[in-house]
């Protein structure tokens, strides 16, 4: 996990540095819904190659982001999904798509 010292001193620029790559964000954006497998993410997520997936699942992890949970069964089964500080990200995402929404709106009249 990223300590307090190696954070940057401007909030923004500290969000971006969590989750201010495109694929972060569809990664978190899957996991408001519900607890995705590796494979799933991948298949949904059009573009991510499996490394690229891995390793922002891995920082995502490390940074508390999200949980991974293995389930002791043949094959072992491997969940990921948002932790508690990951689920306080919502308003985020909600305004993100909001305005997302409101641009196509007004650059389609």
């Amino acid at each position: 996990m990223i300590t307090k010292t190696e954070l940057p001193a401007c909030p923004v620029a500290t969000t971006l540095m969590l989750i201010g790559n495109k694929w972060k964000i569809f990664i978190v954006q899957r996991l408001l819904d519900r607890a995705w497998r590796f494979n799933e993410l991948q298949k949904d997520i059009e573009g991510i190659s499996q490394r690229v997936l891995t390793d922002n699942l891995r920082e995502m992890e490390s940074n508390g982001i999200i949980v991974r949970t293995v389930y002791p069964e043949v094959p072992v089964r491997v969940e990921y999904s948002l932790s508690e500080l990951g689920d306080t990200m919502r308003p985020i995402i909600a305004s993100m798509a909001e305005w997302g929404t409101q641009y196509k709106q007004t650059i389609s009249k």
